[in-house]
């Protein structure tokens, strides 16, 4: 097994490949406006670094958000298409899924990160593996209270969350935890769904209405 996986939904641009026992190798950027230009020489580096051609892949694996519309299209859009030219299936993980993986936390808490517009994707788990609710988004106000929240979104706003709340864990997804989650899975028969966005909102942009009428 060779699962290579990458996650583009938040400002980390983040790429691995994992045999099915360990990660082999890793990248990972934190640039919320590059992730177009980042994201293909992180996958070429961490091949190259490991002795792989993407003809050895057998699965690869994107983070399909919550996210940013542009960031996260960039991270599916490659595995669809690289998928596609290897002839390997394309898998889609909730990019919260991978940080509460990560945070090893195995008692209930949130995964919070930044939807921009003053407010945050966010996710309730039960621990590190089971999610309970969500993903949803919400002004940090609106947060379930008590539960320690982790990622970045409960840190950008601490003041509101409450700093007591935070929980020692990454801030930003990492894509060694989404393809440890998903070899996981898949070694238990899961059937991961595709690679395909979890929007939970409209893009930013706009198609511009038609021009105002001008009169003398």
């Amino acid at each position: 097994m060779l699962v290579l996986a990458f996650d583009t939904a938040t400002p980390a641009v983040t790429a691995a490949l994992h045999d099915g026992e360990r990660v082999l190798a890793a990248s990972t950027a934190i640039d919320a406006r590059r992730h177009g230009e980042l994201l293909v020489p992180a996958v070429q580096a961490i091949l190259g670094d490991s002795g792989v051609t993407p003809a050895d892949l057998t699965a690869i694996v994107a983070g399909t958000g919550p996210g940013p519309y542009t960031g996260l299209r960039v991270g599916l859009v490659t595995a669809q298409a690289l998928a596609t030219a290897v002839g390997v299936p394309a898998y889609g993980l909730c990019t919260l899924d991978a940080l509460a993986f990560e945070s090893g936390l195995d008692a209930p808490f949130l995964v919070a990160t930044d939807a921009r517009r003053k407010e945050v994707f966010w996710a309730r788990y039960a621990d590190a593996r089971t999610r309970e609710a969500g993903p949803s988004v919400d002004l940090p106000r609106d947060l379930p209270p008590g539960l320690p929240v982790v990622g970045a979104g409960g840190r950008m706003y601490a003041e509101i969350v409450g700093a007591d709340r935070l929980a020692e864990a990454p801030e930003h997804p990492s894509a060694g935890a989404l393809a440890a989650l998903a070899v996981e899975r898949m070694a238990a028969g899961e059937t991961l769904g595709p690679a395909l966005p979890i929007y939970l909102r409209r893009p930013d942009a706009r198609v511009p209405g038609a021009p105002k009428k001008v009169t003398a």
